[in-house]
């Protein structure tokens, strides 16, 4: 038995449907299930039960010893709430509960922490447990994810495995919900199919031109592929960067959506928010060395392809994995 928490949102709903396509279909889905928007992630996905989210602690210290692996990816992930009690709740106190339940029960656990962790990235972005607690976060939800990863690391007694997961800029199907949180990509989307362009925000660094503002964007299937290989090789636990270790600049994220659309480029610019301008990064890159040495061998999925296929046969008829 596995148990996918946040498997309502959208990476975990896509690891649900590559645990189904390799025929994992004893699964327990937690969540928050009472958005309706959210329902089409998972309402046609094989899984055994769903468990409401308040409800997962007592579920699982009653069935724990059915459970093979747990994939805790639910938090919340708004970088616009400033309110520190919900990311004291939701994802330091409930992520404290599952660990702790996996060590009192042997269980292995992959856990979802953010590249967010790395704020304007002034130790680099290198997934070394060495840097964790100097780091500085530019907002709660990513204050809420170094915080537990450095909870964790102090803890005497750890999970059989475990793995924290630093997601960098993850797009793919399954995020309609997201609103304003969804990827550049599901909103160029729909930019260029309601007014024919797209605006990015102007560049206010004299080190980049409008546009050119990078970040490292991954493609959720090969999120999910990551997720699957810690899973049955469970080699060496830590913290892991989940990128592709190649920043990509927003330019080339929007014409790669425009060819997918097969509509001519259209590109402006508008000013970045003032109130956003000093905290806005301009370069992202993880460092994918410790996963490559760990084992993981698979190649990434490009921009372009991720885009096409991304823009193809997920958002043209707005379809779900």
């Amino acid at each position: 038995m596995i148990v996918i928490t946040g498997a309502a949102g959208f990476i975990s709903s896509c690891l649900v449907a590559r645990l189904n396509e390799e025929r994992f279909y004893d699964l327990i889905l937690v969540d928050d299930f009472t958005r309706a928007e959210k329902k089409s992630n998972y309402s046609d996905k094989k899984f055994t039960a769903l468990v409401e989210r308040t409800a997962f602690a007592e579920w699982l210290e009653n069935n724990a010893r059915q459970v093979d692996f747990i994939f805790h990816l639910g938090a919340r992930t708004d970088t616009t709430e400033f309110d520190k009690s919900i990311f004291d709740e939701l994802n330091m106190a409930y992520s404290q509960m599952v660990w702790k339940a996996c060590v009192r029960h042997a269980i292995p656990l992959v856990y979802a922490s953010s590249a967010a962790t790395y704020g304007l990235g002034e130790y680099g972005y290198v997934d070394s447990h060495d840097i964790v607690d100097k780091l500085k976060p530019l907002n709660p939800y990513g204050c809420s994810k170094n915080d537990f990863d450095i909870w964790a690391l102090g803890q005497m007694e750890k999970p059989m495995f475990w793995a924290g997961l630093k997601f960098f800029n993850v797009y793919g199907p399954n995020e309609y919900h997201k609103g304003r949180m969804a990827s550049v990509i599901f909103h160029a989307f729909n930019q260029i199919g309601a007014t024919g362009a797209m605006k990015l925000f102007r560049s206010h660094n004299p080190d980049f031109k409008d546009g050119e503002q990078q970040r490292d964007f991954i493609y959720v299937k090969d999120v999910v592929d990551i997720c699957m290989w810690l899973m049955k090789t469970r080699k060496e636990s830590g913290l892991f960067n989940i990128g592709t270790g190649e920043a990509r600049t927003f330019l080339d994220l929007v014409k790669a959506t425009f060819s997918a659309m097969n509509v001519e480029e259209n590109i402006g610019f508008i000013d970045t928010p003032a109130d956003i301008r000093d905290k806005y990064q301009y370069f992202t890159e993880a460092d994918m060395s410790k996963l490559r040495r760990a084992g993981y061998d698979k190649e990434f999925t490009s921009l372009e392809d991720g885009v096409k296929e991304y823009v193809q046969s997920y958002l043209n008829d707005h379809t779900y994995y």
